[in-house]
């Protein structure tokens, strides 16, 4: 029923100005427009709707992710705007935050002003 319909991808924060701050100055997000409800992004033809809520808590689990072309070159780009990477002791992650799966994915996670978390992949073969 719905496999012909658009994706709309939500996420939340109690303070739209640093939500702003990041997704469109850390991030590069397309603007799209903000009201009392959301800030809206275009993401490739999918909308991001950064909800404007009173309370948060953020889940140890990935949000939102980004399938990139170059983990490397896009966390570098990232990092060079003060944004930290997050480090797990459980996983062998490079210097700059990127773990290699299994599958031979690399994965770096980092989170955004709320404590939502984030991922970015590069997929790879075994």
């Amino acid at each position: 029923m719905l496999d012909g319909c658009c994706l709309v991808a939500f996420v939340a924060t109690t303070q739209s100005v640093r939500a702003r701050a990041f997704y469109e100055g850390i991030l590069d997000l397309h603007f799209v427009s903000e009201d009392d409800f959301a800030v809206v992004y275009d993401v490739q033809g999918i909308q991001l709707r950064v909800q404007k809520v009173a309370t948060l808590q953020p889940q140890s689990h990935t949000a939102l992710g980004w399938s990139v072309t170059s983990i490397d070159q896009v966390v570098r780009a990232i990092a060079a705007k003060g944004c930290k990477f997050e480090r797990y002791d459980f996983l062998r992650q490079d210097d700059a935050g990127i773990w290699k799966s299994p599958s031979g994915a690399r994965i770096a996670w980092l989170k955004d002003p709320d404590g939502n978390l984030l991922s970015l992949t590069e997929t790879g073969s075994g």
